[in-house]
């Protein structure tokens, strides 16, 4: 019985002292993403709060993890809301505060004259392959580096949702939402917004992915072609002014002479004196008919006479 064991520790040494010169050593992950973090923080792109809090280091399963991840739960000092914490890297963090506050924000307030409150999260870090196909490569939410965000809420309570609004035409949610993949393929390198595929009908997914450096800058990927939508007035905005005269401010106007009275004479209207002076006394009123006198009695012998 001895002996049958004995070739069974020999190939366990064997097997051990082969670990040691490095077959089957465990795979690492690439050393920049651990590098990107770093510098992150060193370059004061975040800095941790309550609404961004550091974990600890996420090491595994296989290379999945993270260095430095940090806890969000919000965004813009805590001015927007997630809606539900995720877990992300620094890098992710940063870009997702530029995005607001450069492009997402003014595109609310122009568009709904209201600003974001809440950004609607599917998730951010999994250890997962690429949407979730066996035999695919590692997802950039293996690594915390990337978020998929399926809509927005505004501060006047009004929801921007990508499954029901994107594929509307002439409306200000679906403009809103191509305006913020537009913006967000300047910022990160990886967009995909529905149309792109059959797993982003429902989200944008955004990462920061290495997919090489051209020219300009880092390549990037975005689908389906970003386009501009049509511009559209806010909600809100007044038409255009009518084309007519002001209304003149009486308060303001100079002082006009009040017209003369009308004086009859033979049953006629008497023409307006074309010069009237209103400091002047007023002209007297003649008295009608032809037994009409003008004679100086006085008051009383003509009060005498009332009711003849």
């Amino acid at each position: 019985m001895a002996r049958s064991v004995w070739p069974s520790r020999a190939a366990l040494l064997a097997l051990f002292a082969l670990s040691g010169c490095g077959y089957f050593e465990r795979a690492q992950r690439p050393a920049w993403r651990t590098n990107a973090e770093n510098a992150c923080f060193a370059e004061g792109l975040v800095k941790p709060s309550e609404v961004i809090q550091p974990l600890s280091t996420i090491d595994g399963p296989g290379i999945c993890g993270m260095t430095r991840p940090l806890k969000l739960i919000a965004l813009q000092d805590g001015q927007v809301q997630v809606s539900k914490p995720v877990t992300i890297d620094c890098s992710m963090t940063a870009g997702l505060d530029l995005w607001l506050k450069e492009a997402l924000q003014p595109a609310a307030m122009a568009r709904f004259g209201s600003s974001i409150a809440e950004i609607d999260a599917f998730g951010a870090y999994s250890c997962r392959s690429v949407d979730n196909l066996a035999g695919r490569p590692l997802s950039e939410h293996a690594f915390g580096n990337a978020i998929d965000v399926s809509g927005f809420t505004l501060a006047d309570g009004r929801k921007i949702v990508v499954l029901r609004d994107w594929p509307k035409t002439g409306t200000q949610e679906s403009a809103f939402l191509h305006d913020a993949q537009a913006s967000a393929c300047e910022r990160f390198n990886t967009v995909l917004a529905p149309g792109s595929d059959g797993y982003h009908t429902n989200h944008l997914h955004l990462d920061l992915a290495m997919h090489g450096r051209t020219n300009t800058g880092p390549r990037r990927i975005c689908r389906p072609a970003a386009t501009a939508p049509e511009p559209l007035p806010p909600v809100d905005a007044l038409p255009p002014a009518p084309d007519v005269e002001e209304p003149l401010d009486v308060s303001r106007a100079p002082a006009r002479a009040p017209a003369m009275p009308l004086a009859l004479q033979g049953g006629e209207k008497a023409p307006l004196a074309e010069a009237y002076d209103p400091n002047s006394v007023p002209a007297p009123v003649l008295p009608m008919g032809p037994s009409a006198q003008l004679d100086g009695s006085d008051g009383a012998a003509d009060q005498d006479k009332v009711g003849d």
